[in-house]
């Protein structure tokens, strides 16, 4: 890559596609090369010069200014799987907390007062070890706050019921469901379960009773044993209507996760095999099933300021946009940090969000930014990136290196630019959300800009 210092950096994508990048506002354009030769197009400087200041400001309000919208509440430490490259310490899932249900109405009453005057309703995510081992508070507390929160879930499904499930479309709940793998062979070396062999057959059968839910998320996490089975992933989520898909490269935060990552070239081919797979799918069938990771990546790349996933960009949004709550109340920047005491920003039970945000603690998370972390601060796709992630890092003895997955990463973008130079992205995020109509609106040929 070439750089300029602050200015326009220019790189392939690929032998057909030449990238120009501000890496300090993503302002970019795919420009079209004809026999390895290329010419900026009319006006792009001009539209530039035009942009950047009002593109260095929406970055940087949306890095540095973003309110906190989201809290991931674990109202249980405790879990009936033992999944290896599980974040949370295997002492703390098979004998910790679990809050009652007078303590989950006092969490949730202080975070209705947090927001009381907030545009728009907070995110509340039921998450941890399993949320439902105590789903019957669970479920008196959505319906007692529904007027005040938006739910999800993330669960193992092994405890759901079709009327746990009935439930939760009545009430428009969103919900994440735990799954490596096609089959139950390839899903239980890592989905594994305290008692039994592992979660396949009824997070399937919680899959058939949502019967293409639009909340419904599938999330998986991608190790050694199943890098190379995404596509075939894809293709049997498809089937079971499942609209969105998340594969996630393992997070090494704790020492038995380090042995099940994959190779990072051979991670990035699958994803983008798995990409392919699923545009492929959706415009055969006419019904979509989205990548929601790699739409992030569309998205940190069209419209920076809508992604929805929040660890891909720097800061990261924990302790920021959102933050966890534990079964005994500690409240720390993200639950990768369940493991390192010292990052509690204090105890809900006893003090306030307000003082939690402004914590050490939590400043420390915030104060991780890829201007700080080597390579990165040169690097032209850091604010797509983010090198997430400051608990894995942390854990492997320095908060400021670059992350894990950093070559792989930098595979999937440029492809991700490649697809957008194409013309794909209305099959890569779901219909009609972020804004997707209005943004493509704003691809012009022969280059392409994010611009507001």
């Amino acid at each position: 890559m070439n750089h300029n210092n602050r200015g326009l950096s220019f790189s392939d994508i690929d032998q057909d596609w030449k990238l120009a990048l501000d890496p300090d506002n993503v302002f970019w354009g795919v420009i079209p090369k004809d026999n390895g030769a290329f010419h900026l197009p009319d006006g792009m400087i001009n539209l530039y010069k035009e942009e950047r200041g009002h593109l260095d400001t929406e970055l940087h309000d949306f890095r540095f200014n973003a309110d906190l919208n989201s809290i991931y509440i674990d109202p249980t430490d405790r879990c009936n799987a033992n999944c290896p490259y599980c974040y949370i310490p295997s002492k703390i899932r098979k004998s910790g907390d679990q809050m009652t249900e007078k303590g989950l109405n006092t969490v949730l009453k202080k975070i209705a007062s947090h927001f009381k005057n907030a545009r728009k309703k907070p995110v509340i995510v039921f998450h941890a070890a399993e949320p439902l081992l105590v789903k019957d508070i669970l479920f008196e507390a959505i319906d007692k706050f529904s007027n005040k929160f938006l739910f999800g879930i993330q669960t193992n499904a092994t405890l759901l019921k079709k009327k746990d499930v009935e439930f939760i479309k009545k009430r428009r709940i969103g919900i994440g469901i735990s799954l490596d793998a096609p089959d139950a062979n390839g899903n239980n070396i890592s989905r594994t379960m305290i008692k039994g062999s592992g979660n396949f057959e009824k997070a399937v059968q919680a899959l058939d009773w949502l019967d293409g839910y639009k909340g419904l998320n599938v999330i998986s996490t991608i190790t050694k044993y199943n890098v190379n089975r995404l596509s075939e992933l894809v293709r049997f989520l498809h089937k079971k209507k499942v609209p969105c898909v998340l594969l996630n490269p393992v997070r090494v935060t704790r020492k038995p996760a380090l042995n099940l990552k994959p190779d990072e070239k051979e991670f990035a081919n699958a994803l983008i095999n798995a990409v392919e797979t699923a545009m492929y799918l959706s415009v055969k069938s006419s019904r979509q099933i989205v990548v929601g990771n790699f739409a992030n990546v569309i998205l940190a790349i069209i419209s920076p300021s809508a992604r929805r996933m929040m660890c891909d960009i720097s800061p990261c949004g924990g302790g920021r946009t959102f933050l966890t709550i534990t079964a005994n109340g500690d409240m720390i920047p993200c639950g990768e940090f369940i493991g390192f005491k010292k990052f509690s920003g204090g105890n809900i039970f006893k003090t306030s969000i307000a003082e939690a945000m402004k914590s050490r603690p939590f400043r420390e998370i915030r104060s991780r930014t890829v201007e700080k972390i080597q390579e990165c601060n040169t690097c032209d796709f850091r604010h797509i990136c983010g090198s997430p992630c400051p608990a894995e890092m942390y854990a492997r003895g320095n908060m400021y290196q670059k992350a894990k997955f950093c070559e792989s990463y930098k595979e999937i973008i440029k492809y991700a630019f490649k697809l957008i130079a194409e013309n794909k992205v209305k099959y890569l995020l779901r219909n009609g959300e972020f804004g997707v109509q209005k943004r493509l609106e704003m691809l012009k040929f022969p280059f392409l800009m994010a611009v507001e």
